[in-house]
């Protein structure tokens, strides 16, 4: 509730003309939670905590990270818990009228793309994991998701992944001439691992074209990202 007011206070000093770039607020975003750190140590600086679905939409409303032992634990027995980034700064941004931020800054997104964000945690409080998955629930970006797949990689290296492209299976074809259906993962040297999930291709039963109709189809393909990086 305290940053919403934040929120509101930001506007009504941009209508006043107090808001310049020395009273812009710092975004906090999953790059900035390390692995290794005790819950108690990480930021409160998110809304809407969850317990995560496994990269999906989010299921119990918690209070913050520590609350993640009402999560139940995946296999492997680390507990995921969904965060959304503070949207303070898209206040900001529309408040000083800066449309490039407003768009970077509106929902929970890395590098552009709309994401769903999680951290993976233990049951002696200590973060061991992050998950990054690109969220459908958008219309922006949706259908080059996959492209998120590239900015990812880089961030760790373009160098050290092991890659495997699978073969469509029955019912399975490209988005206009584009098939990807490609599994990657890292050894980092201190002990990580990253792996990279990347799809964009239509599912049996999609198609361009509806078969009646003849009409152009919305959103009937799959393009997406799934990223981990986990301390092993």
């Amino acid at each position: 509730m305290a940053r919403r007011w934040a929120a509101w206070a930001l506007l009504l000093l941009a209508a006043t003309g107090s808001v310049d770039a020395a009273t812009r607020p710092k975004r906090v975003e999953i790059w900035d939670l390390a692995l290794g750190t005790p819950v108690a140590d990480l930021p409160d600086e998110f809304i809407d905590y969850a317990c995560g679905t496994g990269g999906g939409t989010p299921g119990l409303a918690i209070k913050g990270f520590g609350d993640y032992r009402k999560c139940k634990p995946e296999e492997g027995g680390l507990r995921e818990v969904y965060f959304r980034y503070d949207d303070e700064l898209e206040y900001w941004a529309r408040a000083n009228d800066i449309r490039g931020e407003m768009e970077q800054f509106a929902g929970t997104r890395t590098y552009g793309f709309p994401i769903v964000a999680s951290i993976l945690i233990d049951d002696d409080g200590i973060m061991q994991g992050m998950r990054i998955v690109s969220d459908p629930r958008y219309d922006t970006n949706r259908d080059e998701a996959y492209f998120l797949k590239n900015f990812l990689s880089a961030r760790l290296g373009r160098d050290g992944w092991d890659c495997k492209d699978f073969a469509a299976e029955e019912g399975e074809t490209p988005v206009d001439g584009v098939f990807i259906k490609q599994q990657c993962r890292k050894e980092m040297g201190d002990g990580k691992l990253a792996t990279i999930s990347a799809r964009h291709l239509r599912k049996s039963g999609q198609a361009r074209y509806d078969p009646r109709t003849g009409r152009q189809t919305n959103n009937q393909f799959e393009s997406m990202v799934r990223f981990e990086l986990v301390q092993r």
